[in-house]
């Protein structure tokens, strides 16, 4: 990459949403843990680094610190909330806790509009969040920009190209965040801003080929995802018919899902492509279970076991790719490595299990948005790369009770017909998530001249920006008509229809 933003993770709960605001400003970024030695940052050549928030007062007992001297690296730094008030204490200012706490939607003014605050209007609304704020400048540094309660709400010293806000510009409830961004990014840094997903798939497609080579084999287990589906298009265009995947029909996917991973995989990438239709075992397990995590557990096991089948019976393979995307390595604290292949590597223990110590995880710098977008560059189906996120248990966590196959079938027909309506009234890409349930309460119902005692579908449909909280879809009253009519209609055992209008908290997104 030609450029880089570093983003130092001090456990704020917002920092992964830095790094995708300074990506959609078509600038790579990374984050890493806070505590990364500074030669190797140093030796990673960054445009600019960002100080991210975090829970802790910097003058808590083992709170993070960094090595001061990175602030005469010549790097251009931005903190936000904690990393402002750390560069202040380590610079020789003052932190003390507020007087009045500041939480959400505040008018912050700005004091010096030039440098960081350029083409900022003088009042401006920004999302803080603090308990602890700067209350004098270190040498070298003024003030920005104050609000009624926080004189110092930004800082900096244009010499060293060192800035501080105590709001966060990531978020969306900061009106001029993005205007902040790009100052630092354009016009402190100084990035092209010339990163996208054509440059990422040829870096990838060639980090892929040199660790490879031209006679390696790789083997993927492909869950039929977005992630994994992904993930195959991009090591296929590497390495072409070299790569085998493994696809495990547990027989729990959406109304087609099965047959569409088949078709891509076998005509529009033609990979060595094997299907192991496991519905009956996995059924045969199910049979019985209520419990909502013995069924995931049972789904997992199984998942594995029929996979090392199909692996075992193939011979030996040189190496293993999964989809694991950036989010799960950023949550699992591995944010510093940015390799595409990393050694050593145990996810479940399948594929040390298989005999192998490499990993290729071609997507694990790239949020799901990316991902989606890199799916299209690649040339995969638009309803495959932007289909509705799914659990990894499939439809079992979207049945309350014992899964059977007419339970599934069940769900599955009136999971289509809620989808089929919702994307006729041109509502699939503004609705984050939408599915059916069914619940296992049955009720009373009249058809024809007959008394009914059927099962009760329930609809979700949520909007969110990062699914950490979702508010309930305001669905038209004649499409929710429309859908309720169809199901009990059209498929067997269906006696009732209810809308799911709970948000998130208290309820979770998926019912199990």
């Amino acid at each position: 990459m030609k450029e880089l933003i570093l983003i130092l993770d001090f456990g704020g709960q917002y920092t992964q949403l830095i790094a995708r605001r300074v990506r959609e400003c078509h600038v790579y970024s990374e984050v890493i843990p806070w505590n990364t030695p500074l030669q190797e940052i140093l030796d990673r050549h960054p445009s600019g680094i960002i100080l991210s928030g975090g829970p802790s007062s910097v003058h808590d007992e083992g709170a993070p610190r960094i090595d001061p001297a990175i602030y005469d690296a010549g790097i251009p730094i931005l903190g936000i909330c904690y990393g402002m008030q750390l560069t202040a204490l380590l610079l020789g200012g003052q932190v003390e806790r507020a007087r009045e706490r500041e939480y959400g939607r505040i008018t912050v003014r700005m004091k010096d509009r030039a440098g960081l605050m350029e083409g900022l209007t003088e009042s401006s609304a920004c999302w803080m969040s603090h308990t602890w704020q700067v209350t004098e400048c270190p040498p070298g540094f003024h003030a920005t920009a104050e609000t009624e309660h926080c004189p110092i709400a930004a800082m900096e010293n244009r010499e060293k190209r060192v800035y501080g806000v105590q709001f966060h510009p990531e978020v969306t409830h900061t009106a001029e965040g993005k205007i902040l961004l790009l100052n630092f990014l354009f016009e402190i840094c100084r990035c092209p801003g010339d990163w996208n997903m054509k440059a990422y798939a040829e870096a990838a497609v060639q980090q892929i080929q040199d660790a490879v080579g031209s006679e390696g084999t790789v083997l993927l287990a492909l869950s039929g995802g977005v992630d994994s589906s992904v993930a195959a298009a991009l090591i296929y265009r590497a390495i072409g018919s070299r790569l085998t995947c493994v696809f495990v029909d547990h027989g729990l996917l959406r109304k087609g899902e099965s047959d569409q991973v088949c078709h891509v995989f076998s005509h529009l990438f033609p990979v060595r492509f094997i299907r192991a239709d496991a519905a009956d075992r996995f059924f045969a397990d199910l049979k019985g279970v209520t419990d909502p995590e013995e069924k995931r557990h049972i789904i997992g096991r199984d998942f594995i076991e029929v996979f090392r089948e199909e692996a075992r019976s193939l011979g030996k393979m040189d190496y293993f790719a999964q989809g694991t995307i950036y989010p799960d390595v950023i949550e699992s604290g591995q944010g510093s490595n940015a390799a595409v292949i990393k050694s050593h590597h145990n996810v479940g223990g399948l594929p040390k299990e298989l005999g192998f110590t490499e990993l290729i995880e071609p997507l694990r710098m790239l949020f799901k948005d990316e991902v989606r977008a890199l799916g299209e560059t690649l040339g995969l189906p638009h309803e495959l790369v932007w289909r509705q996120p799914f659990p990894g248990p499939g439809l079992a966590v979207r049945i309350i009770g014992e899964v059977t196959p007419e339970k599934t079938a069940i769900v599955r027909e009136s999971d289509a017909v809620f989808r089929e309506e919702i994307a006729a009234a041109g509502l699939d890409s503004q609705i984050s998530q939408y599915f059916a349930v069914l619940t296992n309460l049955r009720s009373v119902g009249v058809m024809g001249d007959e008394r009914t005692y059927d099962y009760t579908v329930a609809l979700r449909a949520v909007t969110t920006d990062d699914f950490m909280t979702a508010d309930w879809a305001r669905l038209p009253y004649d499409l929710i008509e429309r859908v309720s009519a169809r199901i009990v209609n059209e498929v067997p055992h269906v006696s009732r229809v209810v809308l799911d209008v709970t948000t998130k908290p208290p309820a979770s997104i998926e019912w199990e």
